[in-house]
Order: C-alpha cells, then sequence, then structure tokens
C-alpha cells in the first residue's frame, strides 16, 4: 500500500535523525509514587524503583529512536514522540510526563503503535522480566502466536 503521508510508527529513514545517544531528562527525577501506565503493560506500575528498573531495560530494545518531536507540554509535563525499532521492526510511541509541583516526574504514560509491535514489545519485556517482581506486568513470551 502507498501513503499520501506514511504512518509515523515507520519512522522517517533519515538515517541522521536516528539516535541511539538520547537520555530522558525526566528518568532520573522520579517522584518516589511514580506510577506508568502503557498499553504494553497489564496494569499500572508503582513506584520509582520499579519504573526506573523496567523503563531502563525497555529503553535497551530500541535500535534507534526517531524523535518527531521532544519538548515541554503545558506547565508541568514533557512530550517525546518518536518512532524506533526492536529487532529490526517498527514501532512507535507518544510518552506523555506528568511533573508533579516540586518538578519530579509523577506520571508517565507510554502509548507505543501498531498494536502488532506492542504486544511483541511486552512479550519481549516479559521475556526478560521472566521470574522477577516485574514479570506481572509484561505479556508472557509464551502468547506469540495470539498476536
Amino acid at each position: 500500500m502507498t501513503y499520501r503521508t506514511p504512518p509515523t510508527y515507520l519512522g522517517s529513514g533519515d538515517p541522521a535523525r536516528q539516535r541511539k545517544d538520547y537520555y530522558p531528562p525526566w528518568l532520573d527525577n522520579l517522584a518516589d509514587d511514580v506510577t506508568l501506565e502503557a498499553g504494553v503493560f497489564k496494569g499500572t506500575v508503582h513506584g520509582a524503583k520499579d519504573v526506573l528498573a523496567i523503563l531502563s531495560y525497555a529503553r535497551t530494545l530500541y535500535e534507534f529512536q526517531d524523535f518527531i518531536y521532544i519538548g515541554k507540554y503545558g506547565e508541568n509535563g514533557f512530550v517525546e514522540d518518536y518512532a524506533a525499532t526492536v529487532d529490526g521492526r517498527p514501532i512507535a510511541n507518544i510518552a506523555v510526563v506528568y511533573m508533579n509541583e516540586e518538578g519530579k516526574t509523577q506520571h508517565l504514560v507510554m502509548n507505543h503503535r501498531p498494536l502488532p509491535m506492542l504486544q511483541y514489545f511486552s512479550r519481549k519485556l516479559g521475556e526478560h522480566f521472566a521470574g522477577t517482581e516485574y514479570a506481572k506486568y509484561c505479556a508472557d513470551p509464551s502468547d506469540a502466536d495470539r498476536g
């Protein structure tokens, strides 16, 4: 299929935009009671330790990030809109970060797409976190035949 406007999850195709060095400024500033919601997770992740552990690993799955936008969102927010690849497959995410009154990261919402890659990403996380306290948030790797 030829798209008049290609889906953003396919990225720009420009190798010069494929960043491998990005580190989110909000990741080292998590509130103790931070929450993380994402389509790749079963339920909400609570607490700085858990959010940091999960996101620190999840970031390593991206081969690069091709940013459409990184920056402030309103008075207390931050947005990252990017395409990436995981195992050579295209995926995109819009991350919305909400800061509390102290300027700490209070709430995160991650919106990955398309659906087959969201499921694949969750299974990859499940594979890595199998047997740990974080496995409960991820898809079971054996569910690969379901989507």
